[in-house]
């Protein structure tokens, strides 16, 4: 369970190749390994030029790239799991795992201990969900009080040190780089128990375990009986333990609800020393897999000291929990639109916040609006060309409301306003969020 290769890439319009590398590292064991496990059908890491063309080229960020290429837009080959075969020198470098986010793209190449000439399944390269940590864990070390470039670029000098702790010859130990670099002066301290490389305190007092799912639903409905409505949960279980002792044995167990759809592509953090072989096969990341595992789920584990993800996951819901219809006419340089919101019975009617935001790409700044809602209120952001409809806390006792009005648009400025080629017409959209 080892890297090749990491990459933080900025992503620049205006740049060459609307890129720069601002880090990467290899690994050279790891890639003697790689040529060993692989063999006939190893192919080497690239240098940086090279990747970054390619890798940009195979994400379509590119500002010249505008031809359509049936390997790489075909919507036979629509990538749902961010791991990428990306061509160079002829050959194709897989599996690459790499996802944009906030200017940034994250990239890795994990180290696959089998022949890659027929491809494995994603299941059963364990370097995958380790490269996902490790790019998870630098994300979160860049982002976290990050307000200039001076302070992106201090951190960024401070990566190679801290990798060298946190992934050495490129095995990720332990996926919290601020952890690690809190506790640089603290690590030479001597212990009376033999510490673990990747933990380097011990607690002392009242022993407890903290755990918090937050689950994200991503719902696409049309209102058309020719295509059909799709959604799915995504979750992230979040664990703090506290707990005395160098090397404390914990199992923490999680069941479903009466009648909750099974959890599938089941990712877990790296301190979970097994898993049961069920869970391992319930996955949906193969497209003709549709095994499933109801639980309970057991991940036992020798914990961290700090706050750390236990595991990512998607399921399946019945129904999604607010149902919604949106429709936009256009008439001039005005807009005119109907949103209806309704909250499932089988929700529960109370939220910390609710809203939808209504965006309008490729368009000028919002000069004025007319409006009517039955429940909640309007904010207008003019500048960015977005509606946020204010819900509230909860829906009225008929669980629906909505919202018409017409919108005027001033003249277009591509520098301020948001633009995207797709979101036109048809194919503008409203999202909730609660």
């Amino acid at each position: 369970m080892a890297q090749r290769a990491v990459w933080l890439i900025s992503h620049e319009s205006g740049t060459p190749l609307c890129g720069i590398v601002k880090f990467s590292r290899r690994y050279p064991t790891v890639e003697k390994r790689a040529k060993v496990f692989n063999g006939a059908s190893y192919v080497p890491v690239p240098e940086d030029g090279p990747f970054l063309k390619a890798l940009l080229f195979e994400l379509r960020l590119l500002d010249d790239e505008k031809d359509f290429l049936e390997s790489r837009d075909s919507c036979s080959h629509i990538n749902k799991t961010s791991i990428y075969g990306v061509p160079v020198g002829g050959e194709e470098l897989w599996p690459v795992v790499a996802f944009l986010k906030n200017g940034m793209i994250y990239a890795c190449v994990p180290l696959v201990e089998q022949t890659l000439s027929p491809r494995p399944p994603l299941i059963s390269i364990s370097g995958i969900s380790q490269g996902f940590e490790l790019l998870f864990g630098v994300q979160d070390f860049l982002s976290s009080g990050q307000k200039t470039d001076s302070e992106l670029n201090t951190k960024l000098s401070q990566l190679s040190d801290l990798l060298l702790q946190t992934c050495p010859f490129g095995t990720l130990l332990d996926a919290n780089l601020q952890n690690s670099l809190d506790s640089i002066n603290f690590a030479s301290v001597t212990h009376l128990q033999k510490q673990p490389a990747w933990k380097t305190g011990t607690y002392k007092g009242k022993p407890q375990v903290s755990i918090s799912i937050t689950e994200k639903v991503n719902s696409m409905q049309y209102d058309k009986q020719e295509i059909a409505d799709t959604w799915q949960v995504v979750g992230v279980v979040t664990c703090k333990c506290d707990l005395e002792g160098s090397m404390p044995n914990v199992t923490i167990s999680l069941s479903l609800p009466t009648n909750g759809s099974p959890l599938q592509d089941i990712l877990v953090h790296p301190c979970v020393t097994s898993l049961d072989s069920a869970i391992l096969t319930s996955s949906s990341i193969d497209a003709m897999d549709d095994s499933a595992f109801s639980g309970p789920y057991k991940f036992p584990l020798t914990p961290p000291l700090e706050s750390f993800n236990l595991c990512y996951y998607t399921s399946q819901v019945p129904v999604p929990p607010i149902l919604g219809f949106y429709q936009v006419k256009e008439e001039e340089v005005q807009l005119k639109i109907t949103v209806n919101l309704k909250l499932h019975e089988s929700v529960k009617n109370s939220f910390e916040f609710c809203e939808a935001h209504i965006p309008f790409y490729n368009r000028g700044p919002i000069t004025h609006v007319e409006y009517k809602a039955s429940f909640g209120q309007l904010e207008v952001f003019r500048e960015k060309s977005l509606l946020v409809w204010i819900i509230g806390q909860k829906f009225p006792k008929s669980m629906e409301i909505s919202l018409s009005g017409t919108i005027t648009f001033g003249a277009k400025n591509h520098e301020k306003q948001p633009f995207d080629q797709i979101c036109i017409g048809g194919t503008a959209y409203l999202k909730t969020g609660s």
